[in-house]
C-alpha cells in the first residue's frame, strides 16, 4: 500500500522546523529559568511514557498483536524509551548509545519516512511523534548543557548497535520479522536504497554507520581539544 505523503512538501517540512524549534524553545527556557530545570526535563520524559503507554494501549484496544511483529526492537523504538529513560535519571552510559541513535538514526527516518497508508492517520502520525520526539528530546538534553557524548561514547554505540542486530537478526530468523531492516529494505527510499542488494546494503550499512556516529561526535571532540 503506498501512501499520499509529500516527501519534503508543506506538511514534512513543518514537521521537520518543529523537531527543531521545540528542544531550542526550550534550551532556552531552561537557561533562564535554572529552577526549572528538573521539571523541564521530568515534563519532557513524562510526555514520551504516556505517548507510549496510549500507543500501546490503541494497539491492545484494536486487538493487534505485539509478538512477534510490533515489539519495541527496531533501533528508533528502542532509542525512543532510552532517551525517556535518560531524561528521567540522565545517565550517562544509556546517553552514549541514544544521542548516535537518535540524531542518525531516528533522525533519517524523519527524513525518509517510511508511511503505509493514508497521512494524516493515526499510525502515520504517531510515527512522526515517536521519532520527532525522541530527536527533539536529544537535542534539548544537549543544547540545555544537562547532556553530552563521552569520549568513548562512539565505540559504545557501534558495540550497542551491532548487538542489537545480532538479537534482531536472530528473532527474525526463527520469528519470521524483519526488525532493523535485515532482511528487506524499508519501502521508502532512504540511505539504504544506494547500499546494494541484501545481503550488501546491511554489511555497508556498517561504515555509513560509523561515519555518521564520527561525524556527530566531531564538535564534541573539537571542544575537547
Amino acid at each position: 500500500m503506498t501512501t499520499n505523503f509529500q516527501l519534503f512538501g508543506a506538511a514534512h517540512c513543518t514537521i521537520l522546523a518543529l523537531v527543531v524549534m521545540l528542544p531550542a524553545a526550550l534550551a532556552l527556557l531552561q537557561r533562564r529559568v535554572p529552577r526549572g530545570k528538573e521539571w523541564f526535563r521530568i515534563g519532557f520524559a513524562i510526555v514520551l511514557l504516556a505517548d507510549a503507554v496510549a500507543w500501546y494501549s490503541y494497539l491492545a484496544v484494536i486487538g493487534q498483536r505485539l509478538f512477534p511483529g510490533q515489539l519495541p526492537l527496531q533501533l528508533c523504538d528502542l532509542t525512543y524509551f532510552f532517551i525517556a529513560i535518560v531524561l528521567l535519571a540522565r545517565n550517562g552510559a544509556l546517553f552514549d548509545v541514544a544521542y548516535y541513535w537518535s540524531l542518525a538514526g531516528s533522525t533519517m527516518a524523519l527524513l525518509t519516512p517510511n508511511l503505509i497508508g493514508h497521512f494524516p492517520s493515526l499510525s502515520t502520525v504517531q510515527f512522526f511523534i515517536w521519532h520527532g520526539l525522541a530527536v527533539s528530546a536529544t537535542l534539548y538534553l544537549v543544547w540545555s548543557g544537562q547532556m553530552r557524548p563521552r569520549r568513548t561514547s562512539v565505540l559504545r554505540a557501534m558495540i550497542a548497535v551491532n548487538l542489537l542486530a545480532l538479537f534482531d537478526g536472530f528473532f527474525d530468523a526463527v520469528f519470521k520479522t524483519d526488525y532493523m531492516y535485515l532482511g528487506s529494505k524499508p519501502q521508502s527510499v532512504s540511505l539504504l536504497s544506494y547500499m546494494g542488494p541484501w545481503p550488501w546494503y546491511v554489511l555497508a550499512a556498517e561504515p555509513v554507520a560509523l561515519a555518521l556516529f564520527l561525524l556527530l561526535y566531531w564538535p564534541f571532540w573539537r571542544r575537547n581539544r
